[in-house]
């Protein structure tokens, strides 16, 4: 992966997340307004670009969890992304080493959170539906 270019020129982790799923759209819409020093990207997993990325993680694989790739091709997934993408984020330093020294923890929570995440959308509702990470949070089409 080559160098970021335009306004994600200090991006050093791009978020990859489910664009069929309401609560991962919103989540990763919360994570890039979070994300005050543009540290982070974000591209569907469905996506040209998620595929591009995610070549390592095994097709049926790739949905059940959003991913986080580093600079020099490293895929984090599900819980170990968390800590990741916290790393990259204004006080999220210290929120990254309690995941760092809790990892089942972290993992599980992460587990739990996937699983419902149908359910968490529902209850968003149309916030969730409506955003797109890609595009600033515009509302999808």
């Amino acid at each position: 992966m080559g160098p970021a270019r335009g306004p994600d020129v200090g991006a050093v982790t791009t978020v990859l997340y489910d664009e069929d799923c309401g609560f991962c759209r919103w989540s990763a819409d919360k994570l890039k307004a979070w994300d005050t020093r543009r540290r982070l990207t974000f591209a569907a997993i469905q996506s040209p670009r998620g595929t591009e990325l995610l070549h390592v993680v095994p097709e049926a694989d790739r949905l059940d969890s959003m991913h986080a790739v580093t600079t020099d091709g490293r895929v984090w997934s599900g819980g170990q992304a968390v800590r990741v993408i916290l790393a990259e984020l204004p006080s999220g330093r210290v929120l990254a080493s309690v995941a760092a020294v809790f990892p089942g923890t972290t993992d599980t929570t992460y587990r739990l959170v996937a699983r419902h995440r149908e359910r968490l959308g529902r209850l968003l509702g149309q916030r969730a539906c409506s955003v797109d990470p890609t595009t600033g949070g515009s509302p999808t089409k």
